[in-house]
């Protein structure tokens, strides 16, 4: 079997798992694990008090998703100058003519 056959098929399974939580998950709202647990931890210790307040609480839920979204696209960009850094160094260790 060709890699681009390999491929392809590997692209149509992640699109049928993404149709699949879609019409799954119809109508659900996302959470996040820190809300999960505020809900625990109110059930459990109701007089808990939280030890820190946060210093600035953004404006909405869109701007707190963004921030996110930079946070994590900011931390996949040196992640991945660093292996392409690592990979550049062993390539020119193996071929000493190569830039």
């Amino acid at each position: 079997m060709s890699i681009i056959k390999k491929n392809v098929i590997l692209l149509f399974m992640i699109l049928a798992l993404l149709v699949y939580a879609l019409v799954v998950n119809q109508g659900a709202e996302f959470g996040g694990a820190d809300g999960e647990a505020e809900s625990v931890i109110a059930e459990t210790s109701p007089d808990y008090t939280p030890w820190f307040q946060p210093l600035w609480e953004p404006p909405s839920g869109e701007i707190e998703s963004l921030l996110f979204s930079v946070q994590a696209s900011v931390g996949v960009g040196f992640i991945c100058y660093y292996l392409g850094y690592r990979a550049c160094l062993r390539r020119k260790e193996r071929e000493p003519k190569c830039d």
